[in-house]
């Protein structure tokens, strides 16, 4: 290379410096005229509390720095803070904010970090700046807050609380109040026993609404003055007529009405309290005549019952109390007849002769309806447990509801109970005799046994002097003798399942021979 070109290519280089100094001039002196004038007033809301904390920094102030000043005033880390609004999370600097204004930022802390990082301890004072949002005119002011400390050893009182079923947690109620004189003369009273001291507060809110009225007419009064003169010329005086009203008669009016109210009324009362005792002595007597009237038919029927226990026992005890009577009579006649002074001693054994014998027809009555009595207690027993044989079944449905099920076997004991109140019936004629004789026939045929041939001769020979046309006090014994030996019959558990239920020895225990197949 020539010394020309080193030259020209030395002048080349000074002249692309030169242009470069002057851009970066022109540049620098652009960012002065736009850069903005002033710090920049950032609004922090700290979330979720959501109190205020303001910040003034420089336009050019870096991101990470205005973290670590509010971490500062704030106590905490700045890995806990995140930056929300105005632009400032993807941002490196506040250089886009205009100044002069407050930019609200939402500030969120995390929990977590900040609670790993934390080692803040409460001063025993605050200074709390107090801002006027809404009278902008006044300043701020700081305001020193001093902290008071619970002491941990001595016990907190107990409140009230509630427990958590499902976690077993207890919150406990508490309260807040702050301390002031006459709160401590009243602890200081109460502690000293004096309990005249007490204080309290009673507020009351009140809405009061004024509001005028114009009348359409105006009208006034005046009276006469000294000095003021009042026209009557056009006044008019109005005398009361002769019927007028006054107030004192007025008063005596109501004075009257109101005595003749009270006595009506009075009268009144007094009426509606004579009827309610009427009433009452006449429901009192009500009560007593149907008390008297239910225990006179008590004692009657009583007696009625007594009687007819007397002239038609049934039971055990009907007839002891017979026994009981016969035995008292007899002892009272014979102590009477022997403690006699007027009968001789022949006269006093025909009269013990006399009683004896009146004593043994007695008993021969007791026993004639002892055995009466036997009869229709048999009959009565016999009916009753065919009838519960015939019973149907109970059954309990899934509704509670109860349906009654005619089984098999309770309807073959019906049909067998059905055959034998035929058997007892009277006044029926010959045919109708025989056809309940063979349905009973052809019913214990189906069972070959002992019992049931012997049942089958007595009908056959029934029916033989049926078709003979003898009469039926003849054949008294004959069918009585059928009669047993069908009920029997149905008594068997073989010919009658139902019969099972109400056997009071179990049937294997039995030696029933006459009912076994040959």
């Amino acid at each position: 290379m020539t010394d020309v070109e080193e030259k020209e290519a030395h002048a080349g280089e000074g002249e692309e410096k030169h242009q470069d100094d002057e851009a970066k001039a022109r540049d620098e002196s652009d960012e002065q005229k736009t850069a903005p004038a002033g710090p920049v007033t950032l609004r922090f809301r700290i979330q979720p509390e959501g109190f205020p904390h303001l910040l003034d920094v420089e336009p050019s102030c870096p991101i990470k720095e205005i973290k670590e000043r509010l971490g500062q005033d704030l106590q905490l880390p700045t890995e806990a803070l995140q930056l929300k609004g105005c632009g400032l999370e993807s941002a490196t600097s506040v250089s886009h904010l205009n100044p002069g204004t407050e930019h609200d930022v939402e500030v969120h802390i995390i929990r977590e970090i900040a609670a790993a990082a934390s080692t803040y301890k409460m001063p025993e004072t605050l200074e709390v700046v107090i801002h006027y949002d809404e009278d902008e005119d006044l300043p701020s002011r700081t305001v020193s807050v001093k902290i008071v400390r619970e002491d941990l050893e001595t016990q907190k009182p107990y409140l009230g609380g509630y427990r958590n079923k499902k976690t077993g947690a207890v919150y406990h109620h508490a309260f807040t109040q702050r301390e002031s004189e006459k709160l401590r003369e009243a602890q200081a009273a109460q502690a000293a026993g004096d309990d005249s001291v007490k204080y309290t507060r009673e507020t009351q809110t009140a809405v009061e609404v004024s509001c005028s009225a114009q009348t359409r007419r105006e009208t006034g009064t005046q009276m006469k003055r000294s000095d003021l003169h009042v026209d009557e010329a056009k006044d008019k005086t109005i005398n009361p007529r002769e019927d007028y009203f006054d107030s004192e008669q007025s008063y005596a009016l109501k004075v009257q009405a109101s005595i003749s109210l009270q006595r009506f009324w009075r009268g009144f009362m007094a009426r509606c309290l004579a009827h309610t005792m009427r009433d009452r002595i006449a429901t009192r007597q009500l009560e007593q005549r149907k008390l008297r009237e239910r225990r006179e038919r008590e004692e009657k029927e009583q007696h009625e019952r007594e009687v007819q226990r007397r002239m038609h026992p049934t039971t055990a005890a009907d007839f002891e109390v017979l026994y009981n009577e016969l035995d008292n009579w007899r002892q009272h006649e014979t102590t009477r007849i022997k403690s006699s002074t007027k009968l001789t001693p022949e006269q006093k054994q025909l009269e013990l002769e006399e009683l004896l014998r009146k004593e043994t027809k007695l008993l021969q009555t007791i026993d004639r309806l002892k055995l009466t009595a036997h009869h229709e207690n048999k009959s009565k027993r016999i009916d009753k447990l065919l009838s519960m044989m015939a019973t149907p079944k109970k059954w309990q449905l899934s509704d509670g509801d109860v349906t009654l099920v005619h089984t098999p076997f309770t309807t073959r004991a019906q049909e067998l109970a059905d055959l034998y109140k035929g058997l007892g019936a009277t006044g029926l004629s010959v045919d109708e005799r025989l056809d309940i004789l063979l349905h009973v026939k052809w019913t214990a045929k189906e069972f070959p046994c002992d019992l049931t041939r012997d049942l089958i001769d007595l009908i056959d020979r029934e029916a033989d002097l049926l078709n003979r046309g003898r009469s039926e006090s003849l054949m008294h014994g004959l069918r009585k003798r059928i009669s047993t030996l069908f009920l029997q019959f149905i008594e068997t558990p073989e010919f009658n399942p139902e019969a099972a239920r109400f056997l009071q020895v179990p049937s294997d225990l039995l030696r029933r021979p006459q009912i076994m197949p040959k």
